[in-house]
């Protein structure tokens, strides 16, 4: 499930804000979020809009805090 979210949301201009995906405000993980039911993919965009998409951290949503790792982090 993941795996083609991932294919199919960031192959094709991963830096542009749609239903699934948005940039975040700074934090420690990522600077953009790919939403998929209750996960969470957390990534970065090498070289610009063509470039190589870089996923950073896989987390569940709970509430207003993401788990990664075992690890709560407040976003």
């Amino acid at each position: 499930m993941v795996l083609g979210a991932i294919e199919r949301h960031l192959l094709h201009q991963p830096l542009k804000e749609t239903r699934h995906r948005k940039p975040l405000r700074p934090n420690p993980v990522a600077p953009w979020e790919l939403r998929i039911e209750h996960l969470r993919v957390f990534y970065d965009v090498a070289g610009g809009e063509s470039g190589v998409v870089r996923i950073l951290a896989v987390g569940r949503k709970r509430r207003n805090a993401v788990i990664i790792g075992g690890k709560e982090i407040r976003l």
